[in-house]
């Protein structure tokens, strides 16, 4: 059953390259399939190219998706880096 939650971009730059990469790199740990979802946009997270192709800016909310069986782990650390601002120092 899929499980999912929404987020808000506050990170200055958005998902831009660097972030998008993180966010690859971290979905890639997990065996759930996670997508991502802004306005009538769709991408999965393992697709940095993907990603960048949402044009998250700042202040936008993303949907994110889980589905599998760590799919509440996935999700949660997903949630975790957007709350981090991806490590950006601002």
């Amino acid at each position: 059953m899929p499980i999912s939650r929404q987020v808000r971009i506050i990170n200055k730059l958005g998902l831009h390259a660097r972030a998008a990469s993180k966010l690859a790199l971290l979905s890639q740990k997990f065996s759930a399939t996670i997508t991502l979802d802004l306005g009538n946009n769709s991408a999965d997270a393992n697709s940095i190219m993907g990603l960048m192709l949402l044009a998250g800016a700042q202040g936008k909310i993303v949907n994110v998706t889980a589905t599998g069986k760590d799919a509440e782990l996935a999700l949660n650390e997903i949630c975790q880096l957007f709350s981090d601002r991806f490590d950006e120092a601002e």
